[in-house]
């Protein structure tokens, strides 16, 4: 896979915005390589290998994402590999996880596989993340 741009170009949707988008789901069968932008909610049951930016994400249990996560909400409940920066995260039972995961608020539910950090980071840090100083590493 192709390495990933060092610096992400993201503007988050702002909390709270009333839209009207519905939500992508990609099912079982299907896999994406590359960038994934929604201004809605993502449903992945399938595999994306690339970037993804959405207000909010969810990781289904036969879910696969590797590559790097920009989202106000991200629920995990599959497998991921990669970067999380979203300001609530939330690991299910049977998420498993190998990063790093930014975030404001987590909530780890028991039986979760956690194998790297997950630096605190405040509210402000998550209202442009147009130039990710833990990107460029």
């Amino acid at each position: 896979m192709p390495a990933l741009s060092p610096v992400m170009h993201v503007k988050l949707p702002a909390v709270g915005d009333d839209t009207d988008v519905p939500a992508s789901h990609l099912g079982k069968a299907l896999t994406i390589k590359g960038r994934l932008d929604s201004l809605g909610a993502v449903h992945v049951d399938g595999r994306v290998l690339g970037q993804i930016a959405a207000d909010r994400l969810v990781v289904g249990a036969g879910g696969y994402v590797e590559g790097d996560i920009v989202a106000n909400d991200v629920r995990i409940g599959g497998r991921f590999t990669g970067r999380i920066f979203a300001r609530h995260v939330t690991l299910d039972s049977s998420a498993d996880i190998t990063g790093r995961v930014f975030h404001h608020t987590v909530t780890v539910a028991k039986g979760a596989r956690i194998d790297g950090r997950m630096p605190w980071r405040p509210l402000n840090y998550f209202e442009r993340l147009e130039h990710l100083r833990e990107a460029q590493s």
